[in-house]
C-alpha cells in the first residue's frame, strides 16, 4: 500500500478513475428485526461491530489481556485509555458477552459519560443498577461501562469511587477514556489500566476491504489509500467515510474520498513541502496559499503536513535528522495555532523554517547539482 503521494501515483489514480466503470452496487441485505423491521440504512460501524474478542482488530496486547480475564473468569475494574475509534468500548462489550452470555442483556449498564456525567447520574442510575438483583453464572459480576469517563466532573468521579467500594462484591466497572490522567487517582488505583494505540494502516485497510466486499462497493486502490490516510488510525472514521463515499458517488476513488472528508489534497501539501526543502520558498507559498483560498483552515493544512512528514520513507531523499527537525517545526506551529494564532503568517513562517531545514540538510544543494549536471553534459566542448 502506497501511503505517500507521488506524481506518478496521482496520474495512475486519475487514469484508474477515468477507466473505472463501476456496476450499480446491489442493495444491501436488509436486517430484519421483530421490533424495528427492515434496517437497510444501518450504519456500517454498528453493522460490522465485532461480537467476539477474536474479531477485534489491532491492539493485540490489550486484547490478549482481556482474553486472559475471560479465561480466568475474574474481571477486575478496568480503565481503557486511548484515542477514539480504536476498539475500547467494543472490546469490553465482547468481554461482557463472553463472560455473561444471555444474562448480559440485563447485567450490563452502558452509559456515555460525556452526556450523563453529573453526580446525580452516579447516585441514581449507577447506584440503583449496582443494588439490583440479577441471575448470573457462578463467579460472575454485573458490569457498568462508562464511555468517555474522563469527561465526568470531579464530584461525579468521587461519588463513583464510593460506589465502586460499596458494591465491589457484585459489580465491576469499565471506564473508557481518551486520557487516563483526567481520571482521579483514587479510581486509577482501583482499576487495571489497558492502553490502546491508533490502529496501523494495514489493520484499517484490511477491515475496509472486508466491509467493501461484503457491501458490494466499487473501490480503487487509490481510494482505499485515501481512506486510510484520512482516518489516521481511527476505524470508526474510516468506516463512516467509506459509507459516505459509496452513498454519495458509488465509487471509492481518491478524488471522491477527499471530497467527502473535506481535507486538503495531500499531493498539494507534499509538493509545498518538497519545494520548501529544496529552497523554493515562493513556489511553496503559492501552493499553500491556493489551499487557504479554497477555504481550508491553517489547522487542516498543518495536520495533513504532519501526517505526510511522518509517512516519509526511510532512506529517501530527506535525511532522518531533517525529517525530525521538520516535524518539530510543524509541532511548534501547531502549538501556536492551538493558542489562537491562526493567521497565514504562521504558515509562511513554517515554510521559511522548512527552507532552513532543507538548506542545513543539503537537500537544496543536491537538487542544484542534479539540475546542473545535464546542462554541463549538453554544453558544447570548445576546441583547443
Amino acid at each position: 500500500m502506497v501511503s505517500f503521494w507521488t506524481p506518478a501515483g496521482i496520474a495512475q489514480a486519475e487514469e484508474e478513475t477515468r477507466r473505472a466503470q463501476p456496476p450499480p452496487p446491489p442493495p444491501p441485505p436488509q436486517k430484519k428485526n421483530a421490533l424495528l423491521g427492515p434496517r437497510p440504512h444501518e450504519p456500517q460501524v454498528e453493522k460490522y461491530r465485532p461480537h467476539t474478542l477474536a474479531d477485534v482488530v489491532g491492539n493485540r496486547d490489550a486484547v490478549d489481556r482481556l482474553r486472559v480475564v475471560q479465561a480466568e473468569g475474574n474481571m477486575p475494574n478496568l480503565i481503557l485509555a486511548g484515542p477514539p475509534g480504536t476498539g475500547k468500548t467494543t472490546s469490553v462489550l465482547c468481554l461482557a458477552r463472553a463472560m455473561l452470555g444471555p444474562a448480559a442483556k440485563d447485567a450490563v449498564l452502558e452509559l456515555n459519560a460525556s452526556d450523563d456525567r453529573g453526580i446525580d447520574v452516579v447516585r441514581t442510575k449507577i447506584k440503583m443498577f449496582a443494588q439490583k438483583k440479577a441471575t448470573l453464572p457462578p463467579g460472575r459480576h454485573k458490569l457498568v461501562i462508562l464511555d468517555e469517563a474522563d469527561a465526568m466532573t470531579t464530584g461525579a468521579q468521587q461519588a463513583l469511587r464510593r460506589t465502586m467500594e460499596l458494591h465491589s462484591s457484585t459489580t465491576r466497572f469499565a471506564l473508557a477514556c481518551n486520557a487516563s490522567s483526567k481520571v482521579i487517582e483514587p479510581i486509577q488505583s482501583r482499576c487495571a489500566v489497558l492502553r490502546y494505540g491508533r490502529l496501523s494502516d494495514a489493520d484499517v485497510l484490511g477491515r475496509l476491504q472486508t466491509v467493501a466486499a461484503a457491501e458490494g462497493v466499487a473501490t480503487l486502490p487509490c481510494g482505499l489509500t485515501a481512506l486510510v490516510f484520512s482516518a489516521d488510525g481511527d476505524m470508526r472514521q474510516a468506516l463512516n467515510n467509506l459509507q459516505s463515499t459509496a452513498a454519495g458517488f458509488g465509487l471509492v476513488s481518491e478524488e471522491n474520498v477527499l471530497r467527502v472528508c473535506d481535507q486538503p489534497h495531500p499531493a498539494t501539501v507534499q509538493a509545498a513541502v518538497e519545494r520548501a526543502l529544496e529552497g523554493d520558498l515562493d513556489a511553496a507559498h503559492a501552493l499553500l496559499t491556493s489551499l487557504l483560498d479554497k477555504g481550508y483552515s491553517s489547522g487542516d493544512v498543518v495536520g495533513t503536513l504532519f501526517r505526510l512528514l511522518k509517512a516519509l520513507p526511510a532512506g529517501g531523499r530527506v535525511p532522518e535528522f531533517a525529517q525530525l527537525e521538520a516535524i518539530r517545526e510543524v509541532a511548534e506551529t501547531q502549538a501556536r495555532l492551538s493558542d489562537g494564532v491562526g493567521t497565514r503568517l504562521q504558515l509562511d513562517g513554517l515554510l521559511a523554517r522548512l527552507v532552513a531545514v532543507g538548506t542545513q540538510a543539503g537537500i537544496a544543494k543536491r537538487e542544484e547539482v542534479k539540475a546542473e549536471a545535464p546542462a554541463a553534459a549538453a554544453a558544447p566542448v570548445k576546441a583547443v
